[in-house]
């Protein structure tokens, strides 16, 4: 056997493809596989320009260009052209023998059939959000896959030239070994994220280690793969996820991700089901706090506001619930108890203030539930309004103003809660129909030491004036503030100052300023 056969035999043991390309970068020599079935790579790449047998090729050409005598491309992630928008995944390497320069010698494994070009498209790393929002359609087609973290050193110290070149051939790395049709996000400078197969065994590190090599870099990296239980809650995962990449944001990062991961995971699956068990026993309270007109002190309705008995505070419970798709059905149960408890002897004619999620107004289940339990009783869908959360997401507004307005035409009024929370405020406010306005305590807290506070209370009294609204004013603490939101023409103010959640809702409040007779109640404006 020749040397040279034995070097070819060897050549071949790593790889698929041999190519050799002249200064031009046109393939001179081919043998082996093709990227396409069937496909003979001396018969059809000879000849043919490199740049043209490569998917998005045009860094790979220009390394192999510049290369010199003695130099070699460490194992680099490309796409492969396999047929009209089709790609397969394939490692690249390159180097220029002495004897042979100035063509490179270049080897192509192939990673995987040939797949759909849309589906692989190289593109900008995902920002943690959107990567978090994607990876619930990811995990919902791919359930056996792992959570993978990528931790690079090095990376702060690079110019821009080759900063460039090597974010491609990072973006590259991650996206070649996420999961098809999937991205990666980049969570800080030097930690990655991707959702990856359970049964990929690609050190994804080292060949990052190796692209830096080859930009004449000296990086350090290291990945953590967290695979994900068999049978596992996507929304349950989505929450752990959150709560490790949040962590990975934190200025000190998280030293362990995977473990975190893990970790929460477990945690998250507990909780998902001691809240369903909660709310399907209805084992949970509900308080009342008083709303009272500012001129008078007198209450005007009350809010009703879940308690939990378990260590953790209603905020928190309710934030998972929106997350992990429990809200809607937490929503009509406290509703339910409102109902119970206005109907109850002695009741009067108390109103009462729900709130619904964006999420429970997602589909038309809330409101027909909710007008079913009202039904045949019209007074007491005249003493309901249902507060919409800003903070929370409404996907899509025209619709939930479609189920709102249902709502108001059988009597019950609609209210956005904490308005200029977020960035939402003005556009509820614009598409959605509502009857009152609650404005963010964090808002009204500052209204006396803050001159914007102060401003936009006056800003947002005077639209909704213009607009027939009537506004509330939350976490009231003080008689000051309460003052200065009167003065301002807010209607309605809420807080500590006047009363906190009690199980029992009182209508008359320890106050002086009470000028009300004993158990009286205004009407709605």
């Amino acid at each position: 056997m020749s040397l040279t056969t034995r070097l070819l035999g060897l050549a071949f043991a790593s790889a698929d493809t041999l190519v050799e390309v002249d200064a031009n970068g046109v393939v001179v020599f081919a043998i082996g596989a093709g990227a396409a079935a069937g496909e003979d790579a001396g018969a059809t790449w000879t000849g043919r320009p490199l740049i043209d047998l490569l998917h998005d090729g045009a860094t790979v050409l220009a390394a192999v260009k510049d290369m010199k005598s003695g130099v070699r491309i460490a194992p680099t992630p490309i796409l492969v052209t396999a047929g009209p928008d089709r790609v397969r995944r394939a490692s690249f390497r390159a180097f220029v023998l002495p004897q042979m320069a100035p063509a490179v010698s270049c080897a192509i494994s192939y990673e995987g059939p040939a797949f759909a070009t849309p589906d692989v498209e190289v593109r900008p790393l995902m920002k943690p959000d959107e990567f978090l929002s994607d990876a619930g359609r990811v995990l919902n087609a791919n359930p056996d896959v792992a959570l993978s973290f990528l931790d690079i050193k090095g990376l702060d110290a690079v110019g821009d030239d080759i900063a460039d070149r090597m974010n491609r051939r990072i973006e590259a790395t991650l996206q070649s070994a996420a999961v098809e049709g999937s991205a990666a996000a980049q969570l800080t400078n030097a930690r990655f994220a991707l959702l990856r197969p359970t049964n990929d065994r690609r050190d994804i590190a080292a060949e990052i280690v190796e692209a830096g090599r080859a930009e004449g870099l000296s990086l350090g990296a290291e990945a953590f793969n967290s695979p994900v239980p068999a049978g596992s809650d996507s929304l349950c995962v989505l929450r752990a996820m959150r709560f490790a990449i949040e962590g990975c944001l934190k200025g000190d990062g998280l030293a362990n991700p995977q473990i975190a991961f893990a970790d929460s995971l477990k945690r998250t699956f507990k909780e998902a089901e001691s809240f369903r068990s909660v709310v399907k026993s209805r084992d949970f309270e509900v308080h009342y706090q008083p709303i009272v007109n500012l001129d008078s002190r007198a209450v005007h309705h009350f809010e009703a506001l879940a308690r939990f008995k378990a260590d953790s505070g209603p905020a928190d419970a309710i934030r998972m619930a929106e997350e992990l798709d429990l809200i809607k059905s937490f929503d009509l149960a406290v509703a339910e108890k409102v109902l119970k408890r206005m109907r109850q002897p002695g009741a009067g004619l108390l109103k009462m203030a729900i709130n619904v999620s964006g999420a429970s107004l997602g589909d038309d289940n809330y409101v027909e539930q909710l007008l079913r339990m009202t039904a045949g009783a019209s007074e007491e869908r005249r003493r309901l309004i249902v507060e919409v959360t800003e903070t929370s997401a409404v996907a899509d507004i025209e619709a939930a103003n479609r189920r709102l307005s249902g709502l108001r035409e059988a009597g019950i009024k609609v209210c956005i809660d904490d308005f200029g929370a977020g960035a939402a405020a003005f556009d509820y406010l614009r598409k959605m129909a509502v009857d009152a306005v609650k404005i963010d305590g964090a808002i009204v807290r500052d209204v006396q030491t803050e001159e914007r506070s102060k401003t936009l209370v006056h800003s947002i009294v005077e639209m909704c004036r213009s607009m027939k609204l009537e506004t509330i004013g939350e976490m009231i603490e003080t008689d000051a503030v309460a003052a200065e939101l009167k003065s301002a023409g807010v209607d309605y103010g809420q807080g500590w100052l006047f009363g906190r959640a009690e199980a029992d809702p009182r209508v008359q409040l320890p106050t002086p300023t009470m000028v009300r007779r004993r158990g009286t109640v205004e009407a709605w404006g």
